[in-house]
C-alpha cells in the first residue's frame, strides 16, 4: 500500500521504517526542507542515533504527498496536528484512513488528536488511533513490542492492525477511542510527575503510589468521557503508563528529573531536544 508519514520525529521514522520493513510505498515527510535533505543524504534520523533507514523509504518535504495514499500516518507533535490535517484536507478521499500516532491534548479545545483531525479535515475519512507501550527508539532498533489500532470504525482499526503487524510489532483492534487516546494523553502528565519525584530524591514506593493512583484517576475520567474502564488495564493505558513513566528512553520522565532537580521548566524542556508532550497536555 502506498502510505505517507507525516512527522520525521523519531516515531513518525521507526513507524515508516516499520511499514517500509512490511513491504509498503512508504513516503517520510518532513515540516523542514533541511530535514528532508539531511535524512535522505545521511539515512540516519539523529533522534535515533545508530539506526540506518531503509533504501526504500523516500523522504519529502512537500505535503502533497498524501495524494493517492491509502494510509496517512499523523505524526507530527501534538502542536502541530490541526495545522498539518488542515494542510491535507484538500488531497483526502473519504477511502483514505489517517492514523494518529500523536499523543496529548489540543491547549484551548480539550481535543483528542483523532477529534481534531476530524475537525480539521471534514470529518471526510475514518481516524484511527495507533497507542501503546512503545519508544520510537526500541521499535526503530525492531525491540518487541505490542499497541492497540482504535476505531469506532472497526474495519478500519482492522486495517491499520493488519498493515502494521509483524513478528516483532503486535497490534491489537479496538472501538474504544477514546480510551486510547486519553491514555496515551495523561500518562506523559504523570512520566512528568514520576521524574520530579526521582529528581527530589524520592523512592520508588513513591513512584508506584503516584502511578497506581494516576491510573485510577485516568480511568475515572475515560469513563466520564465515554472511554471503557478495561482499557485503562490494557496496553493503551497501563502498559504505555508503565514504559513512559520508569525508563530513561521518556522524553516526559527525563524532563520531570530536570524539574525535579530544581532546573527551570523551559530550560528542562530546551535539554530535553525534542517535544515533552506532557507539558502541552497539562498547560
Amino acid at each position: 500500500m502506498k502510505i505517507a508519514v507525516l512527522g520525521s520525529g523519531g516515531w513518525g521514522t521507526a513507524l515508516a521504517m516499520l511499514l517500509a520493513e512490511n513491504g509498503h510505498t512508504v513516503t517520510l515527510w518532513s515540516y523542514l526542507e533541511e530535514e528532508s535533505r539531511r535524512l535522505q543524504q545521511t539515512r540516519e534520523n539523529p533522534l535515533l542515533p545508530g539506526v540506518t533507514l531503509p533504501e526504500s523509504l523516500s523522504y519529502t518535504w512537500d505535503l502533497s504527498c498524501v495524494r493517492g495514499c491509502g494510509v496517512v500516518v499523523m505524526a507530527t507533535p501534538s502542536f502541530g496536528v490541526r495545522s498539518t490535517a488542515e494542510g491535507i484536507r484538500g488531497m483526502l478521499t473519504p477511502e483514505t484512513i489517517l492514523v494518529s500516532v500523536s499523543k496529548g491534548i489540543e491547549k484551548g479545545s480539550s481535543l483528542r488528536m483523532t477529534e481534531i483531525i476530524r475537525q480539521a479535515t471534514g470529518d471526510l475519512c475514518p481516524v484511527v488511533a495507533l497507542s501503546g507501550p512503545s519508544h520510537a527508539e526500541e521499535v526503530a532498533r525492531r525491540v518487541p513490542t505490542a499497541v492497540v489500532s482504535a476505531c469506532p470504525d472497526q474495519a478500519a482499526a482492522e486495517t491499520v492492525q493488519d498493515l502494521f503487524l509483524n513478528d516483532r510489532f503486535r497490534v491489537y483492534s479496538s472501538s474504544d477511542v477514546v480510551g486510547v487516546e486519553l491514555g496515551a494523553a495523561l500518562k506523559n502528565v504523570m512520566a512528568l510527575c514520576t521524574g520530579c519525584c526521582t529528581g527530589m530524591g524520592y523512592g520508588d514506593n513513591t513512584k508506584a503510589m503516584l502511578m497506581t493512583r494516576g491510573l485510577a484517576e485516568t480511568a475515572r475520567l475515560g469513563v466520564a468521557l465515554g472511554g471503557r474502564r478495561e482499557t485503562f488495564a490494557g496496553l493503551a493505558g497501563m502498559g504505555d503508563l508503565i514504559v513512559t513513566c520508569t525508563s530513561m528512553n521518556s522524553r516526559n520522565y527525563r524532563a520531570g528529573i530536570l524539574i525535579g532537580q530544581g532546573m527551570p521548566v523551559q530550560q528542562a524542556i530546551q535539554e530535553i531536544g525534542a517535544v515533552v508532550e506532557g507539558y502541552y497536555a497539562v498547560d
